[in-house]
């Protein structure tokens, strides 16, 4: 039986490393880091890639996130995998808990996050279970 765990994040730096524009499509490399807090709280290293077209609303990312934190009580890290795409007619966003990439209390961990915008602010909610 999956639980879910719930709170916001807040992008604490975001660091451009490098792009590649041709066409008027923009491929960049750039490095995030969050802080969490709710059931999950910690912070988190990211490395992504983004796609930016030149059509308003059509874009991608492709990301690795370490997160060193505490999930309801338990201490330890683990990575998510992000991949989000986004066109004028549609949205998908699907991040997953790499496997057997979770230590110390969260050695076990699986599980899917999705991400909401209410405003300004990132909320989070993560179903997940031990195995």
């Amino acid at each position: 039986m999956s639980e879910q765990a719930t709170g916001t994040f807040d992008i604490d730096e975001w660091r451009p490393e490098e792009s590649d524009e041709q066409h008027g499509t923009v491929i960049g490399r750039n490095t995030a880091r969050k802080s969490y807090t709710g059931d999950l709280t910690g912070t988190s290293v990211v490395t992504m890639f983004t796609v930016q077209t030149p059509v308003a609303g059509s874009q991608s990312y492709v990301a690795v996130e370490r997160i060193t934190g505490t999930l309801h009580g338990r201490t330890g890290t683990f990575v998510l995998q992000h991949s989000a795409t986004a066109s004028p007619e549609r949205q998908a966003m699907d991040i997953t808990v790499v496997a057997d990439s979770a230590t110390g209390e969260l050695a076990g961990l699986t599980g899917e996050m999705v991400i909401t915008m209410v405003g300004d602010t990132h909320h989070f909610t993560i179903d997940y279970k031990f195995d």
